[in-house]
């Protein structure tokens, strides 16, 4: 195995959206979740997203915090079944230069990990249909019976991809100066950092932002748009806030 490495974030990265959507929805088909919890607690934060008054994070968030609430008490072979589902039915929903990149590292060898902060269960049915070599996503925490407790060891924060990335590094003895990784937003920064060939993909303003204020990133980061059937390579200098 090559010791050059590609590190993909998931949600926003790779699939076109937070995974964590998919799975609330589940949730309130199954009535895990109070179909209320939606309209009550979700959907004014998605409203403001939606016409681009309010932050995204904001609203993924806000469906994380039922999300651990909700699944407090449950099996863990409930949402490992929930994950299979959604695979199974939007698995394929994905962006295109993603998904090429994958398959470019696959002919090249490289060793392909995924670090996301959506839950383990569902990155583990991801990584297992694109074929990656690893993956960590957020832990959220079992007792002796395999029942959520309610606790959750988080992977959507800078520092903890971060530590990931090191993992993977003693584990596999991969060479980051020769590595490559993509990302969304400002959790993603770290593995930005930490590699040769950083990819912002559909980057967040937050992330970008940072991206600029980095005299060393900025040198050599990739900045992609996807839109409809349209892949953009930028200029991150050339790029305007508003």
């Amino acid at each position: 195995m090559s010791n050059v490495a590609a590190f993909f974030d998931l949600d926003g990265t790779l699939y076109r959206e937070g995974l964590i959507t998919e799975i609330f929805k589940k949730m309130v088909k199954y009535e895990i979740i109070e179909t209320e919890r939606w309209y009550n607690d979700v959907r004014p934060d998605y409203l403001k997203w939606d016409k681009r008054q309010g932050d995204y994070d904001d609203y993924l968030l806000k469906m994380t915090d039922i999300y651990i609430e909700s699944i407090k008490g449950l099996e863990k072979s409930q949402m490992e079944y929930i994950a299979k589902k959604i695979v199974e039915q939007k698995g394929d929903r994905v962006y295109t230069f993603t998904r090429d990149r994958i398959k470019w590292h696959k002919d090249n060898n490289h060793t392909l990990i995924i670090i996301s902060g959506s839950p383990s269960e569902m990155v583990a049915e991801m990584a297992k249909k694109y074929g990656f070599t690893d993956y960590v996503g957020a832990n959220y925490i079992v007792n002796e019976d395999n029942i959520y407790t309610g606790e959750v060891i988080p992977m959507w924060d800078s520092k903890s991809k971060e530590k990931s990335i090191q993992k993977f590094v003693d584990k596999y003895d991969i060479d980051l100066s020769k590595s490559y990784a993509y990302g969304d937003t400002s959790g993603d920064y770290t593995m930005f950092k930490s590699v040769k060939y950083p990819y912002c993909m559909n980057a967040t303003k937050e992330l970008l932002q940072k991206v600029i204020s980095d005299r060393e990133l900025i040198k050599k980061v990739n900045v992609i748009v996807e839109r409809k059937d349209v892949i953009y390579n930028l200029d991150i200098e050339d790029i305007q806030f508003v």
